[in-house]
């Protein structure tokens, strides 16, 4: 019998968004049985309907999560399940539309009823199938581009605080990376900035190869969960099938967090770390894994906010987060910090794909950095420095304006040129322990003659 056709009408508990149906466990009802993860329409006795998810089976009853709520739903609805796990919808024609968590569109274009579907959630692709992450992915951002590089297939976090513009950077990347198609999930955005990602992608001419996926604050807070998988799973289908370079921003992985949280607690799941589930982890990389470069396709590249409550990189999410991730960028006073950032995959690509300076002009530049910084310490508790301090001082605030700065807007090769000029301003050649063909070639100005090689 279609799955479509049984209904359940026995409604054992309502709490929150949770709904608890008896489902007897009758041998002949078999082909109905609600599968983990199935669809699941809850009709109302006003005659309304619910969309839900079956998430978890316990004996002879099903919980689901209402997506719209269970305001209005009585213990004396009927529950039909569906017999499928959701779907999203997947063509060429979702370029330039937006969604809401359960698929609908949401910006007032033609319905996509006809279009293909493909289910959301499912396994991360098979490690035999992919191949080793080697293809830059180019922000025009310095403090990503020269020092902490993003490569095709990486998964990685920026970790920040709220009241950060990471926002708008992360908006910034999706316009600026050199990506075929951009996926973007909002996860509980307030509707001014869902409106400011929309107009950044349309001004900047990039909408059309752009797909949004959007769960504002005001929507149902079960359809957050969902939001990751719809991105990701359209996200596997360019690439996989069009051979696309995918890049997918998700903002802001501590809503979905905080939305697993309230969901296990409805559920009474005993709690682990400060109320969260005790398989965050195991939810959080679900998600991450799904970055991948095909050996017969495209690539999924994936980009996430986390924000860290209070500043604490060991709260759970950022915790578990790092353990999942390939680094992290660390964005706070709107500068991108290099001590608490970093790629994992950049050896990958440096000096490979990119010019033959670059991982001597990173290493040199955060060297210098990190002496500017005692300098300054030095500085601030009235100690007397030396010339050296004072230049790496300047060099300091140089580094912090020219680089750190999210708004800085260049390209490799000339953020390449103007860590030379920078360095040129405030050290001589002698001063930077670089190898002397690299100076010859690149240093501005006359550089000193090479010493002369020892008596053999």
């Amino acid at each position: 019998m279609p799955a479509s056709l049984v209904s359940y009408s026995k409604i054992l508990e309502i709490v929150g968004d949770i709904l608890r149906v008896e489902v007897p466990a009758d041998t002949s009802q078999r082909e109905a049985a609600p599968r983990f993860n199935d669809l699941a329409v809850v009709k109302n006795r006003n005659g309304t309907s619910s969309l839900a998810q079956v998430i978890a089976l316990k004996q002879d009853s099903v919980s689901l999560q209402v997506f719209r709520g269970t305001k209005g739903v009585a213990t004396d609805s009927a529950v039909h399940f569906l017999g499928h796990p959701m779907e999203a919808t997947y063509s060429n024609n979702i370029l330039g539309r937006v969604f809401r968590g359960t698929g609908e569109p949401i910006d007032g274009g033609p319905a996509l009823s006809e279009d293909p579907k493909v289910p959301i959630g499912g396994p991360s692709v098979n490690p035999m199938c992919r191949i080793l992450a080697s293809k830059m992915i180019r922000t025009n951002v310095p403090m990503i581009d020269v020092f902490n590089c993003l490569v095709e297939s990486q998964k990685i976090p920026i970790f920040s605080v709220s009241g950060e513009p990471f926002n708008a950077f992360l908006a910034r990347i999706g316009i600026q990376a050199d990506a075929d198609v951009v996926v973007f999930g909002g996860l509980g955005l307030i509707f001014d900035d869902y409106y400011a990602f929309r107009k950044t992608f349309e001004d900047a001419g990039v909408f059309a190869r752009t797909v949004m996926f959007v769960n504002l604050a005001s929507d149902p807070i079960v359809e957050r969960l969902l939001i990751p998988d719809m991105a990701l799973a359209v996200a596997e289908r360019f690439a996989v099938e069009e051979g696309k370079r995918v890049l997918v921003l998700l903002t802001d992985m501590t809503s979905f967090a905080d939305a697993l949280k309230e969901i296990s607690i409805a559920m009474d799941q005993v709690p682990a770390n400060r109320g969260y589930p005790g398989d965050l982890y195991s939810q959080l990389a679900r998600r991450y894994e799904k970055a991948a470069d095909y050996a017969k396709g495209g690539s999924v590249t994936l980009l996430t906010v986390t924000t860290m409550p209070g500043d604490d990189i060991t709260h759970p999410v950022p915790d578990n987060t790092g353990y999942i991730t390939e680094g992290q960028f660390y964005l706070h006073d709107g500068l991108i910090d290099p001590f608490g950032s970093l790629s994992r995959l950049k050896q990958n690509v440096i000096g490979k794909v990119t010019r033959e300076d670059h991982n001597q002009i990173m290493n040199t530049c955060i060297r210098l950095y990190a002496g500017a910084r005692d300098a300054e310490q030095k500085q601030a508790m009235a100690f007397e420095l030396s010339d050296y301090d004072q230049r790496l001082i300047k060099f300091g605030g140089l580094f912090r304006t020219r680089f750190m700065d999210i708004n800085v807007d260049i390209p490799l090769e000339k953020a390449l040129d103007l860590a030379w000029t920078t360095l040129a301003e405030c050290f001589q050649a002698s001063e930077l322990l670089m190898k002397q063909e690299l100076l010859d070639k690149y240093f501005p100005g006359d550089t000193p003659p090479r010493p002369p090689s020892p008596p053999s």
